[in-house]
């Protein structure tokens, strides 16, 4: 049974709402003055408290704050005659549950009721019965998606039920969208074999992709009237990306929001150096050849970025813009960026790198506290969104709304939660990542992977004459036979890109202006 407390110094004239809730199998107890209830609620556990504000001694204003020093998580529903703004602010800044303004009737108090106590219960209810309808609508669409525009679309609802179902109760509804992801990206890996050549013909209908995004996007929003940062996070996905928007919603309105697709592979060396560059990783590797390493070549493959977005800017005739170039990779960089931010107003573009998520997918990797941190997909957006409203870079957002930037979020590939091996034998000389290869003679399960023998016709350049690049599928892993059960056993439930999956290739891109 609810217990309710209802605090009013004229609770008599309450008596016909109060037999309304006993009707409804509420318990109520009353009292007249703050005082009172203030002892009350030290002697009683209540559901509820249904607050008078204006009473004599102790106002509802003042019992609230006792109650708050008591018994902080009851929650307080405040009732006035008054509707001066003062009282309305102080109420709310004190976190009431519900503001109701003289005279009420029964339904309000039973409305206020069941939004506070049985919330949970009523929207995790309604969820599940809008997602088994949308289930249904789900499935066919997945029947019948034959287009890039069908799979963005697919893949935003998917993820909008994702998120709506991880707060219910209901395990069983969260395993059968699981199930409805693992089977949408079984399609969409057979929709990209098919297709992903096809986008780099001219006449072809193709997606905004990795080498397409700087000129075709980016270009367009950057002018000398207002400054603009461009914020890359490194291995964004979509659904991290989702659960960021509402704190970047307190500082800058939403313009534009859309997908792109990465490149493969669905790695930084590729991907991210596509997106500065405007360049195939083949065209990377013949034109600029100084900036270009491959897989097998030594040193790190990201260190080139601000040269390559330097040689775009002048081949698009950018030259007229200001522009810097920032990658922040640990703490210290971050916080030092912060400091000197004001002095960015000056230039056209602010172009920062921040590769914090992609150190959290290793870190997952490697450390066992990490893994029991991001167990799973929640946890992990749960992790992420932790970190982003603690760092620096909401700091960056901040001062970029008060200096009034135009703001433009992406990020260079997504990742997945790998959970199946695939058997995968190579020369020594093939490349390490866990969801793509590239090297001579690979041996390979054909129905795991999306096979380019021909690295040219997608662009991707021929470390050797015999060279291919292979692609795992869904969530699979690449797995040596030496070792296997260790191997498997240390890479099973981490996250990683490469790859061919929904995660991986499709991908935010947002522009805001500030509030």
């Amino acid at each position: 049974m609810i217990n309710i407390l209802w605090v009013d110094d004229e609770i008599d004239l309450l008596k016909p709402h109060i037999l309304f809730l006993e009707k409804k199998n509420y318990k109520v107890t009353t009292c007249n003055s703050g005082t009172e209830a203030i002892d009350i609620i030290d002697e009683n556990n209540f559901d509820i408290v249904f607050l008078d504000e204006n009473m004599p001694g102790l106002t509802g204003l003042e019992t609230l704050n006792e109650i708050k020093e008591k018994k902080d998580s009851v929650p307080v529903v405040m009732i006035t005659k008054s509707e001066e703004e003062y009282i309305m602010e102080e109420a709310i800044g004190n976190k009431i549950a519900d503001y109701l303004i003289k005279p009420v009737n029964p339904n309000q108090i039973l409305l206020s009721l069941k939004k506070n106590l049985d919330h949970s219960r009523l929207v995790s209810e309604k969820t599940t019965s809008n997602y088994q309808q949308e289930f249904r609508k789900i499935s066919m669409d997945l029947a019948m998606v034959n287009s890039y525009e069908d799979w963005v679309n697919l893949y935003q609802k998917l993820i909008y039920w994702e998120i709506q179902l991880e707060d219910i109760e209901d395990a069983g509804m969260f395993e059968i969208l699981e199930s409805q992801k693992t089977e949408a990206n079984i399609q969409f890996g057979k929709f990209i074999d098919k297709n992903y050549p096809n986008w780099f013909d001219n006449h072809a209908d193709a997606p905004i992709m990795s080498h397409t995004l700087f000129k075709e996007k980016i270009v367009p929003e950057l002018s000398k009237e207002q400054p603009t940062l461009l914020v890359v996070v490194d291995n964004l996905r979509y659904d991290q990306w989702k659960v960021f928007e509402p704190v970047i919603n307190s500082y800058y309105k939403k313009e534009q929001e859309e997908a792109f697709f990465s490149i493969l592979p669905t790695a930084t060396q590729y991907a991210r150096n596509a997106i500065f560059s405007g360049l195939m990783p083949s065209e990377m590797e013949k034109l600029y050849p100084q900036y270009w390493k491959n897989d097998t070549d030594e040193g790190g493959k990201n260190l080139n970025e601000a040269d390559f977005l330097e040689a775009q800017m002048q081949r698009l005739g950018l030259n007229h813009l200001s522009y810097q170039y920032h990658k922040i990779t640990n703490l210290k960089n971050g916080k030092k960026l912060v400091e000197n931010f004001k002095s960015l107003k000056n230039n056209d573009l602010t172009v920062v790198v921040y590769n914090f998520v992609d150190m959290l997918s290793h870190a997952k990797t490697e450390m066992e506290v990490v893994k029991e941190l991001a167990s799973n997909d929640k946890a992990y957006r749960s992790l992420t969104l932790s970190w982003f409203k603690n760092s620096p870079l909401l700091e960056m957002i901040q001062q970029s709304q008060q200096l009034g930037f135009k703001l433009i979020l992406t990020t260079d590939h997504g990742t997945i939660n790998v959970k199946n091996p695939s058997k995968v034998i190579g020369d020594r000389d093939t490349s390490l990542n866990l969801r793509y290869k590239t090297g001579r003679s690979l041996t390979f399960d054909k129905k795991d992977v999306l096979l380019a023998d021909e690295p040219k016709n997608i662009h991707l350049p021929t470390i050797n004459m015999s060279s291919s690049f292979i692609f795992a599928k869904g969530d699979l892993f690449f797995a040596y036979p030496n070792n296997y059960n260790h191997y498997v056993s240390y890479y099973r439930n981490t996250y990683q890109h490469g790859g061919v999956s929904l995660e991986e290739m499709i991908i935010p891109f947002t522009v805001f202006s500030p509030k």
